[in-house]
């Protein structure tokens, strides 16, 4: 799950709220009356050279950033502030050297800041929607091998950094011209060892995936997300693994065979999969209905507004002279720089089409008027995505590409490939609504800034084709150096399983779940969708007391179901370290907070460069450090000391063997030596005598 939108909404009506008395108490402060002095530079001076240079320098860091995030929990922050503070550092250090010299010849502004914010998102936002971490992982062996069902050549695809980059050049572009219309190391030398596996809790918890990891990574994205999505993660990891799944396991025999591997889908695994899928998928047929049913609501109060606007033109002209100085300006520059319908449609319309040949070659599983049909409605989702999205800060990209996956599968059908057309569908599905969406906050950003429409879009088309090459790149280092998608790994890859157990369940049906698998999984489908109901009717109706702050997001209360909650204990570690620090001095908690969790992020996040390196040289670190019961270790010393004495004894035993074999070999070659002397005795003798009887005939 990304949680680069929606983490801003979980739990957040507070934070709007509180935005919103903000802006009231600060009317008066006119952001642009500061910057009425300061020319506005044209869109193509926006983009410069320095730009995409910064910008490619940290897509590069982003994408291993948000590739590593993908391949262990699956949770991504927003990494929107992150992007616009390290570009601006970067760029503003740059300038201001040059300037120290005078050789600086443009300054830097705000405009250029925007287009390298949106280029570096628009590129690691690749990251998330290419689906490296799950649905192009769960078409692998490696996956596949898990999932039991549906393991056949026609549903397996293995990952090759060929076809991946084609398929993403082909796909990713379309979502860009569907939305323009709108407008708008040292003791880890091996898994299990190190800090990162330390029993803080005791050793049963720790089985349970109940400890502290010390990753400074997710330290700092809990301080990035709301407090009520750390919660809810925390909370759905104790309802899990704290309940249960121990109780399901005792069940063992009886629900499901005994003989089954803890990774097989039709055993444990199926109930920790199939629940989760459940959950997330009852979480986002709420959210997509909410989203249609608000759109609906908000265009239609549209329309009648300026029905009414049209009848009594009075009330435009006491409107335009309510509007601040702010808007007033921000509208004159987003307005300046259209970028023509006609382009936006002949683009989408070429793209479209392109990918409808393409992509059969690619995945022979899929034909024509599969991904003909994907498009189709692919731009009523794009706009309904990012329409909600600019209404709610929430993006459903993922939800349309999970419902993607159980139509096309089950269309296809198992022995046609169903598994990987529904997988495939959803690549096809996410990357459109996804860059839809991106681009429609770009908009948002690049008006507040009075960026130019057309720097935003060529901002995002740049990134785009960037993260098409370097997200392959960058999953192909780590899938390569690691045992990418193995549950007990460095980078289990939680979303690979999940997203064939989607895909299964649409060629397979529910008759292939374990036991009661289906009744929980419904259970837990109603209370997800109710869950979001109530906190909805309570965010709406209840202003007084405004419980709707405290109930959880059942969303982030399903990725535990299968990850544990190791995760969730560093994110609410950094919840604390913020609520501390807030209630200490909450200007600055609120000022630095973001550029400190974006340091902790970056800075672990970096450091899996250099280890996959090692990694893939065989290089391990020279220390294991491993915590075990006592009563283990009594075992493993017992064990040693035993090995020990039978290792000493093969020794002596060597040592006596090779002790007897010298003296067989000194005595062979003191017999040799002996005879050896003896020959030269005889030879010798023989000389002498020969000598003597010649001096006796002489004398003779």
């Amino acid at each position: 799950m990304t949680i680069e939108r929606r983490s801003r909404q979980a739990g957040g009506g507070d934070e709007e709220e509180g935005l919103k008395n903000d802006l009231e108490n600060d009317k008066a402060i006119l952001v642009e009356d500061a910057f009425k002095n300061t020319a506005v530079p044209s869109w193509k001076e926006q983009i410069t050279l320095r730009s995409m240079v910064t910008s490619f320098v940290l897509s590069i860091v982003f994408n291993f950033i948000v590739c590593k995030l993908n391949l262990t929990t699956g949770v991504i922050p927003s990494l929107n502030v992150a992007a616009g503070l390290l570009g601006f550092a970067l760029v503003k250090s740059w300038t201001t050297l040059l300037d120290n010299f005078g050789l600086l010849k443009q300054p830097f502004t705000r405009q250029e800041n925007t287009v390298i914010q949106t280029c570096i998102v628009a590129s690691s936002g690749i990251a998330f929607s290419s689906g490296t971490a799950s649905y192009l992982l769960g078409m692998s062996s490696r996956v596949a091998a898990q999932a039991d069902g549906g393991n056949t050549p026609a549903n397996v695809k293995n990952l090759s950094l060929g076809w991946m980059m084609g398929f993403l050049f082909v796909v990713s572009f379309v979502g860009l011209f569907s939305i323009v219309p709108l407008r708008k190391w040292f003791f880890a030398s091996g898994d299990g060892c190190g800090f990162n596996s330390f029993p803080t809790f005791g050793l049963q918890a720790f089985k349970q995936k109940f400890f502290f990891d010390f990753s400074s990574t997710y330290v700092g994205v809990g301080m990035i997300c709301p407090y009520m999505v750390n919660l809810s993660l925390l909370l759905g990891a104790i309802i899990s693994w704290g309940f249960m799944w121990p109780v399901i396991e005792s069940k063992k025999g009886d629900w499901y065979s005994a003989k089954l591997s803890s990774g097989s889908l039709h055993g444990i695994q199926g109930y920790r999969v199939f629940i989760a899928i459940a959950m997330m998928l009852g979480d986002g047929l709420f959210h997509v209905l909410y989203m249609l049913v608000n759109t609906t609501q908000s265009l239609f109060q549209h329309y009648r507004k300026k029905e009414g606007s049209s009848i009594n033109p009075d009330i435009d002209i006491q409107n335009s002279e309510m509007v601040n100085y702010d808007d007033q300006r921000r509208t004159e520059y987003f307005l300046k720089d259209q970028i023509p319908n006609w382009v936006a449609c002949t683009g989408y319309v070429a793209l479209a089409l392109l990918a409808t040949l393409v992509v059969p070659f690619i995945f022979h599983q899929l034909k024509w008027y599969h991904i003909l049909v994907a498009f189709v409605f692919a731009p009523v989702l794009a706009f309904c995505n990012a329409y909600g999205c600019g209404l709610t800060d929430w993006s459903l990209a993922s939800n349309y590409g999970k419902i993607a996956i159980i139509i096309f599968s089950s269309w296809v059908g198992l022995e046609g490939g169903g598994v990987i057309a529904g997988l495939a569908s959803c690549g096809v599905m996410m990357s459109t609504v996804s860059t839809a969406s991106d681009l429609m906050q770009d908009f948002k950003t690049g008006y507040l800034t009075l960026s130019s429409p057309r720097s935003m879009f060529f901002s995002q088309v740049l990134g785009t084709a960037m993260g098409c090459v370097i997200t392959p790149l960058v999953f192909w280092f780590f899938y390569n150096a690691y045992p990418i998608g193995d549950p007990e790994g460095t980078y289990p890859a939680p979303y690979g399983l999940l997203y064939r157990g989607i895909a299964l369940l649409g060629v397979e049906g529910v008759s292939s779940l374990p036991k009661h698998c289906l009744t929980l999984a419904i259970y837990f489908f109603v209370a997800a969708f109710l869950i979001n109901l109530i906190k909805q009717v309570l965010q709406n109706y209840d202003t007084k007391y405004r419980i709707h702050r405290f109930i959880p997001s059942p969303m982030c209360m399903a990725i535990p179901f299968y990850l544990g909650g190791y995760f969730a204990i560093d994110m609410c570690v950094g919840s604390l370290i913020l609520f501390l620090w807030e209630m200490k001095n909450k200007r600055m908690a609120n000022d630095f907070a973001p550029a400190v969790a974006s340091g902790l992020i970056c800075g672990e996040s970096l450091w899996s460069v250099p280890a996959a390196i090692l990694s893939l040289v065989n290089l391990n670190a020279p220390i294991c450090m491993k915590f075990i019961s006592a009563a283990t270790n009594t075992k493993v010393d017992s064990f040693l000391n035993g090995a020990e004495k039978h290792v000493n004894k093969l020794i002596g035993e060597n040592q006596k063997k090779d002790g007897g074999k010298k003296e067989e070999k000194k005595e062979e070659n003191d017999e040799k030596n002996k005879k050896k002397n003896l020959k030269k005795k005889k030879k010798k003798k023989k000389v002498l005598e020969s000598e003597k009887k010649t001096d006796v005939e002489d004398g003779g």
